[in-house]
């Protein structure tokens, strides 16, 4: 079983994206006690790189695009609400399938739900590249959206397989973590430069590296079947919902909120999410058993993954089209400016886990997302100076406050919940963080919209995250010691 005291071991959190250590939660460990020293599976090495591999593309397809934005928008048109519907179609399909693509893969196998995610992958990565229009690139982005969700968990069960051995699975997903970081390092800067040949080609780059994981597909093994019930009203409330709300919040940024479209998509989603948290109440097998949130860390931790998101995908969209449209930077120097926090990123993720085991997990957690107030803050005041390099200083805070919190926090979603319900558990923590960037991105759009709101949008939009942000860390104050055993 995974406890508060699981030291976290990755720099994946730089990736923008998911918890390697929240997503090992997907996979059944209850019987991890009667593994110990057996060997590994053959061709295990080809099992981490293809689960290195599609970590890696599924942070940089997060990463990447956002610096090609204002060249989408120029050559396809569609405004800042195609450009927030090109970043929330992914990270909408990606956060309400996830659980779906879970247990998928225990119903027709790890390797064969993972070859149908690359292979969905690869096909909605093309119709990015060639999309003629806006609206077609978002479909495709929805569909690649969804491709990801199923190749994340599904290479997550593979490494289970190949590594039955409780200590070197924990080593390879120590390496696995490395495809997220090497993409949140990359995907700003290597967005520009793709960018500035063509944007297209910030979506092709992905074509070579799907047909390398296919091909080394091949030499594994057939997964065993794991049928498992699945709740089916939950998995369509949900996506109804969360796109309704996605829809009403981005739309109504622009159209207004009393325009009826506006009212139709926000009422609809109310009315789904309600009904959601009301079938979770009483069908057989709920897709996030509201027993959870009984979980003392497990609230907590919703609240610090939904505020770090909001303040990670939010600041990044914005600064992102800030740089370019306001400051008039090229691509490729916008990219650049989010180096500095990338390095200091990986470091203070791998000071998480020493930081976490000296004091336990509330001084990370808390120390970072104050870190992340005290960068936000900063680039409030100083950004309106018009100094990249100043901006540059200033996101560094943000990204090391959250990846000194996050690895921390992700031990707290697993405090106190049973063996059996820790993929359940991780899974909808991810699910929180992922809908956070979403709403972010539909919020913090919707201010920096109309001709010449970009400073004033965000300053506001920054504003916004710091102070989310401050209450998360408020409220992880009440994050509990850890308990040490005799001895």
């Amino acid at each position: 079983m995974l406890t508060a005291d699981h030291e976290p071991r990755t720099a994946a959190e730089l990736a923008e994206g998911v918890d390697p250590l929240a997503v090992e939660g997907l996979v059944d460990d209850t019987d991890l006690a009667s593994e110990d020293g057996l060997p590994n599976a053959p061709h295990s090495a080809i099992v981490i790189t293809i689960a290195s591999l599609g970590f890696f593309l599924i942070t940089l397809d997060i990463s990447i695009v956002n610096v090609a934005l204002p060249r989408i928008r120029t050559e396809l048109g569609g405004g800042i609400t195609g450009q927030q519907w090109i970043i929330d179609g992914y990270t909408l399909l990606f956060a309400t399938l996830l659980l779906f693509a879970g247990n998928l893969s225990d119903r027709v196998g790890a390797k064969r739900a993972l070859a149908l995610g690359i292979g969905i992958f690869t096909l909605t990565s093309a119709a990015c590249a060639v999309a003629p229009s806006t609206t077609l690139l978002i479909v495709a982005r929805c569909a690649q959206g969804a491709a990801a969700a199923i190749m994340l968990p599904a290479s997550m069960a593979l490494v289970r397989e190949a590594y039955p051995d409780p200590e070197r699975r924990a080593r390879a997903l120590g390496i696995w973590a490395v495809g997220g970081a090497v993409a949140g390092l990359v995907g700003q800067p290597l967005g520009g430069l793709l960018t500035t040949f063509n944007w297209r080609w910030v979506f092709t780059i992905n074509l070579p590296i799907c047909i390398a994981m296919l091909v080394f597909l091949v030499w594994l093994a057939t997964s065993p079947k794991r049928p498992q019930p699945f709740d089916w009203t939950g998995q369509v409330l949900a996506i109804v919902g969360l796109s309704a709300l996605v829809y009403g919040l981005i739309d109504g940024g622009h159209a207004g909120f009393g325009a009826t479209a506006v009212v139709v998509s926000l009422a609809i989603a109310v009315a789904s999410l309600a009904g959601f948290v009301f079938a979770q109440a009483r069908v057989a097998h709920p897709m996030m058993p509201l027993e959870l949130f009984g979980v003392h860390g497990f609230r907590i931790a919703l609240l610090v993954g939904f505020a770090f998101m909001v303040g990670n995908y939010g600041n990044v969209f914005v600064t992102t089209l800030y740089l370019q449209q306001h400051l008039g930077l090229s691509p490729l120097h916008a990219g650049l400016v989010f180096i500095p926090s990338a390095f200091f990123a990986i470091a203070a993720n791998l000071a998480s886990g020493v930081v976490t085991n000296r004091f336990g997990a509330r001084v990370p957690v808390v120390a970072g997302l104050l870190s992340m107030v005290f960068g936000l803050t900063a680039q409030l005041i100083l950004a309106p100076l018009g100094h990249p390099w100043l901006i540059a200083v200033c996101i560094i805070p943000i990204g090391a406050g959250g990846a000194l919190a996050m690895p921390s926090v992700t031990s707290v979603v697993l405090d106190g919940v049973p063996a059996r319900q820790a993929g359940t558990a991780s899974a909808v923590f991810n699910t929180f963080r992922q809908v956070g960037g979403a709403v972010a991105i539909a919020v913090f759009g919707a201010l920096i919209a109309e001709p010449g709101s970009v400073d004033r949008g965000l300053r506001l939009s920054l504003g916004i995250a710091a102070a989310l942000i401050t209450v998360a860390a408020l409220n992880s104050l009440r994050i509990r010691p850890r308990t040490h055993a005799a001895g």
